[in-house]
């Protein structure tokens, strides 16, 4: 079979937020000599006749999606995955049921086009850092590509997300002390492994994008007027901001949806501000003081005409509870929004259709949610 994605290398580059120099994407490069943050910088192709001819998967959209040789791709088959309406405070949201994916969470769509340029790279180990749910993602893709990999995590990271980790093959380490100090770690470990980071690698952005791509097929090649998600370190904001501008610019959509950023009040830097004063929360996967790509965040949300809510403590455990009730077995981190919703409803116009999605599966933080649901 013929490769469906030519001409790959002709069509983007690396290039750097801050002082504006660019790189080959043949180079194993995850930030500038200057110290910032890469874009990629790549024009995407879709073929709409092709693409509803593929399987049902996220690599449906391959001609959309940066990998140059087939042969480098890792995938268990993920995406494409159902979305269900739920009715919260009398608003009607179609959620993304991203807590299907293989290793339990909507990373694996960055984990599954990271791990294949890494595989296309030809790098033979990698270090990553994670709140659990993205290092099981990476750990889990480079298990199946035959690669060797550090998963770094901070030490009160829910224990059956550890053993996930350890369960794949990779080494685990469990940092004391803060997200940040798990992340300063991890970096001093980069600067002779190369970084697998779903958070300054740009090519995680270019997998969690495939969310907006799947959303507006699944609503007849239509926008959703809102999204609502967590925000923690921003890889599903900032990949589905990415994935709905690039449907814009092919002209198969005519807006972008408004983006709702919900924090938890408890860690909300982005909402109140780096200065504020932070606490651990019960939404572990958005525990991030200090987002690497935060104002890339506010940006985009900006952009949308979007706005920043944030939930309490109370207000997460109550709708966790609430969708547990209703069969959806979700870690807390995924209750997020649904807190947010009850929160906005009657007070703001959610301009419909409203999307969310669940980023994470209760089993990734049982022994947590059996606790909280107890009162414990």
């Amino acid at each position: 079979m013929p490769p469906l994605f030519l001409e790959a290398g002709d069509r983007m580059m690396l290039v750097c937020k801050t002082c504006r120099n660019t790189y080959k994407t043949s180079e194993p490069r995850w930030r500038c000599e200057c110290g910032s943050l890469l874009d990629l910088d790549f024009q995407p192709r879709f073929d709409i006749a092709k693409i509803e001819a593929r399987m049902p998967s996220m690599w449906r959209y391959r001609d959309a999606i940066p990998i140059d040789d087939d042969a480098s791709i890792v995938s268990f088959n993920e995406g494409f995955t159902p979305i269900k309406e739920v009715e919260i405070a009398g608003i009607p949201v179609l959620f993304k049921l991203d807590h299907l994916f293989p290793s339990g969470s909507f990373k694996d769509r960055g984990a599954s086009v990271l791990v294949s340029k890494i595989k296309e790279l030809g790098i033979r180990r990698v270090v990553e850092d994670s709140s659990g749910n993205a290092g099981s993602a990476v750990a889990g893709y480079c298990a199946m590509a035959g690669i060797d990999c550090d998963i770094f995590v901070p030490d009160n990271t829910s224990e059956s997300k550890c053993h996930q980790v350890t369960g794949y093959g990779a080494r685990l380490t469990c940092v004391p002390g803060t997200r940040e100090d798990t992340a300063a770690t991890a970096l001093e470990a980069a600067t002779h492994t190369y970084y697998a980071s779903h958070t300054w690698n740009p090519w995680f952005f270019h997998g969690t994008k495939t969310f907006a791509f799947e959303v507006c097929e699944q609503l007849g090649w239509e926008s959703p007027g809102t999204l609502v998600a967590p925000v923690g370190n921003g890889t599903l904001l900032l990949g589905a901001y990415i994935g709905f501008i690039e449907l814009m610019n092919a002209g198969i959509i005519d807006r972008i949806p408004k983006l709702v950023a919900v924090q938890a009040a408890a860690c909300a830097p982005l909402a109140l501000g780096t200065g504020a004063n932070f606490s651990a929360t019960i939404a572990e996967g958005i525990a991030v003081a200090q987002p690497v790509r935060g104002q890339e965040i506010i940006d985009a949300v900006r952009d949308s005409e979007g706005f920043f809510v944030t939930v309490s403590e109370d207000e997460i455990l109550r709708s966790l509870k609430e969708m547990v009730s209703q069969g959806f077995y979700i870690e807390p981190t995924s209750a997020v929004v649904c807190a947010a919703i009850s929160q906005l409803a009657g007070k703001t116009d959610l301009q419909p259709p409203v999307v969310s999605l669940f980023t994470g599966h209760g089993l990734k933080a049982a022994g947590k949610i059996v606790k909280l649901l107890a009162g414990g």
